[in-house]
């Protein structure tokens, strides 16, 4: 005779125009197999989380669309707004969605997020003065769009205790787990990463980003300067040099090159420098010394520490895991 269950929870996933199904359907199933998992263990009355999915109709109000345990009335106790197909500038019609979010908000509702589905979150105004991440390609153009939140793209998920965010696009196992672990335990938490062979959260985007440099500022001279820092991998970033090259006072330069970029010279030049490295050791077995030195490090010893506070690994793990030569 099958073990009786109860309702621990339940999980709403909100699905917004062209928001990533394959998310919503993932996370579906991961919070079903933590479950499997809970029941496997032999308690006599095994939690269940209840999952359902929520979209706004024709008349403006999110209804539910799914419901794993039909009947009794919803009592939404996590919401996740999921990744979207398209770039967040074209995410459409989210002014209802925020409404409802900020409602079940207030009403004791955890909130999360994955990927760009920050973008929707964070037209609720919650996550002003907090912690959130997103996919480290879109981090920039969050934290232009909401100033007031602390944008922090090298976290995987940052908990916030009522407001969860996770960042890539495949994010969304991570958020599901840290869920599992919150409602289920830790024990069923890594009983289903065993399962689905996959890493228990607590990764970090560092390794997978890539920089993006800002070249749309409309900032001619300091435009100058970083075609020149690009073309050359950055081997001479010396202030004068610089300032010179771009026909400013130093002070000037550093100003504007600061507000353009949202870097210092110096940090734009280690950035422009370690992109090069990362490119050597994912294509190349030359050795990381003289990958340093010629990317501009005549200390390897530098090198090491610039490129793991910047990846998050150190060269030789990083080319273990990204190389493709």
């Amino acid at each position: 005779m099958a073990a009786a269950t109860r309702v621990l929870s339940e999980i709403g996933l909100l699905i917004y125009p062209d928001a990533q199904l394959a998310a919503v359907h993932g996370l579906t199933d991961l919070f079903r197999i933590a479950g499997m998992m809970v029941a496997g263990g032999g308690a006599p009355e095994p939690p269940e989380v209840r999952v359902s999915h929520w979209q706004v109709g024709e008349d403006g109000e999110p209804a539910c669309v799914y419901d794993s345990h039909p009947g009794p009335e919803h009592r939404l106790s996590h919401v996740i707004v999921p990744p979207s197909l398209v770039v967040p500038g074209e995410i459409r019609a989210v002014d209802a969605s925020a409404r409802w979010l900020a409602g079940l908000h207030a009403g004791g509702a955890t909130l999360c997020s994955v990927c760009a589905g920050a973008f929707v979150l964070g037209r609720t105004g919650l996550l002003e003065g907090r912690r959130a991440t997103t996919h480290w390609y879109f981090a920039a153009e969050l934290a232009a769009r909401f100033p007031d939140v602390r944008v922090d793209a090298d976290r995987m998920v940052i908990d916030e205790g009522d407001i969860i965010t996770a960042g890539g696009i495949l994010a969304w196992t991570d958020l599901g787990l840290t869920l599992v672990e919150r409602l289920l335990g830790p024990s069923a938490m890594l009983e289903t990463t065993r399962f689905l062979l996959i890493d228990p959260p607590g990764r970090e985007q560092k390794p997978f980003g890539r920089f993006v440099p800002r070249l749309d500022h409309g900032d001619g001279a300091i435009l100058k300067v970083q075609h020149w820092l690009h073309g050359t991998h950055a081997r001479d970033h010396a202030l004068a040099g610089l300032a010179e090259r771009a026909g400013l006072e130093e002070r000037t330069f550093l100003r504007r090159f600061k507000k353009a970029t949202g870097l210092r010279p110096t940090e734009y030049a280690q950035a422009v420098r370690v992109a090069k490295a990362r490119e050597e050791l994912e294509l190349t077995r030359r050795p990381i010394d003289q990958i340093a030195w010629d990317v501009g490090y005549g200390d390897p010893s530098a090198f090491r520490k610039l490129f793991a506070r910047l990846t998050g690994l150190g060269p030789a793990e990083y080319r273990r895991r990204f190389f493709v030569g």
